[in-house]
């Protein structure tokens, strides 16, 4: 099989068309919208949202919430950003797969580009260590329990989990994958319902007037890893053919859903939390582990196995799009578009799980501390200050060549502005706070 990729003309709604020879003639392989939206909100919703509560917690469910739909929007804008970001230099070079690397030398040069490459390589490759680590302990936990088996190397969970998952990415079309994951997603779903269904009958109202907007600072940087899916626009905009209607459909949607399964798991937990356990959180004598809540209810013989298949599926819909991302990142290096390798996958999809696979097999425990710093700096820098700069020099500087007379936000110079100021606070709240 071979794809090719034809422009299409600026007055076109799509900027290019996804061609594929099967050996006679080029057939049309336009992605789909639900494809795109399931990959976005699979990517977002990780095994973070089962530890969010802890963060949450002693601000109370109204300032959180209000802070989660604060940060959902702060992420949207990005994503939009980016998306701009993305189809010019697509214009502007003629190729497809761009990169971020790309996309930030060509408009605020190597320099720059550098610093956010290196931030975007951390990022990824920490949090699939975690990824690899926590699947890994899912997978080991479960065939214990079926077959009663015990655990010979500390290892080969994560390295079972990323044969299996890794091997399906490598082994499977593109377009067949896309149907896997949207399939998970409707896992990862139907598990969170029942999950919710369990601990419904836990909740106390009372719990909903608490508040304490002082407390908020220390959840924002858990929400932005939380809410990052940005890795994966550029594999979007490809999917789509660059038709940025349906790509802004599928971000807008594909992120609503995981903000309404925060906002709800948010509140179930929260609101199952007993004032004896709030007051010995915020007096520092306990560590609010949310879970705890769950294993506590009345239906505990349930509660083990919907939370490792909503965990496991979760962290897997997440792998696919992280993996994705460094995918599409290295595809752009010399090494593998311009040499032998420019074919085979396989050295590159090597390239991106072999050293995660290898630290989490190692010691995992080294990067759970990191990722607290790679997510406040990573993605402010990634997810604020880069997309609003690159969108700035673009439209103010005569760069803009897809569509400089029509911007996809408003606000202008403002928005672009308030991101940075916005990201600005969230490293300085952080340095300050350690």
């Amino acid at each position: 099989m071979k794809t090719v990729t034809k422009f299409c003309t600026p007055v076109a709604a799509k900027l290019f068309s996804n061609l594929e020879f099967d050996g006679k003639e080029f057939r049309h392989q336009p992605g789909s919208i639900l494809g795109s939206t399931a990959l976005v909100a699979g990517t977002t919703v990780g095994a973070g949202i089962l530890a969010m509560p802890t963060f949450t917690l002693p601000s109370g469910i109204v300032p959180s919430t209000v802070l989660l739909i604060g940060v959902w929007l702060y992420a949207l804008i990005s994503a939009l950003l980016i998306t701009k970001v993305t189809l010019n230099t697509m214009s502007q070079t003629g190729r497809v797969s761009v990169s971020l690397l790309t996309m930030v030398e060509k408009t605020l040069g190597k320099v720059v580009a550098r610093i956010a490459s290196g931030a975007y390589l951390f990022l990824h490759y920490a949090l699939l260590v975690a990824y690899i680590s926590q699947g890994g302990e899912i997978l080991t936990s479960l065939s214990n329990k079926i077959w009663n088996i015990q655990q010979i190397l500390p290892g080969l969970g994560g390295s079972v989990f990323t044969i299996i998952f890794g091997g399906m990415m490598y082994l499977v079309r593109e377009k067949l994958i896309e149907k896997i994951n949207n399939i998970f997603v409707g896992i990862v779903i139907s598990s969170f319902v029942g999950l919710l269904l369990v601990v419904g009958n836990q909740i106390n109202f009372e719990q909903f007037y608490f508040q304490n907007w002082s407390a908020l600072p220390p959840a924002i940087s858990v929400m932005l890893v939380a809410l990052f899916y940005h890795n994966i626009v550029p594999v979007i905009t490809v999917q789509l053919e660059g038709d940025y209607q349906k790509i802004r459909q599928s971000i807008i949607i594909g992120s609503l859903i995981p903000l309404a399964m925060f906002l709800i798991w948010n509140a179930v937990i929260l609101g199952s939390v007993s004032p004896e356990i709030l007051k010995s959180v915020s007096q520092g004598n306990a560590v609010f582990d949310p879970l705890q809540i769950l294993r506590n209810g009345s239906a505990g013989e349930w509660i083990g196995l919907l939370v490792s298949v909503f965990s496991e599926f979760a962290i897997v819909t997440s792998f696919i799009g992280f993996v994705y991302g460094l995918l599409d990142f290295f595809q752009d290096f010399p090494l593998f578009r311009d040499s032998k390798y420019s074919n085979n996958r396989l050295p590159l999809l090597g390239f991106v799980l072999f050293p995660p696979m290898s630290l989490s097999a190692l010691n995992p425990s080294i990067f759970f501390t990191a990722l607290d710093y790679a997510g406040t700096f990573s993605i402010s820098v990634l997810g604020g200050i880069i997309p609003a700069l690159m969108v700035w020099k673009q439209r103010y500087q005569n760069l803009d060549l897809h569509s400089i007379n029509k911007p996809y936000f408003s606000g202008g110079k403002v928005t672009m502005v308030v991101m940075i100021c916005i990201a600005l606070v969230v490293i300085l709240q952080q340095i300050i706070s350690y």
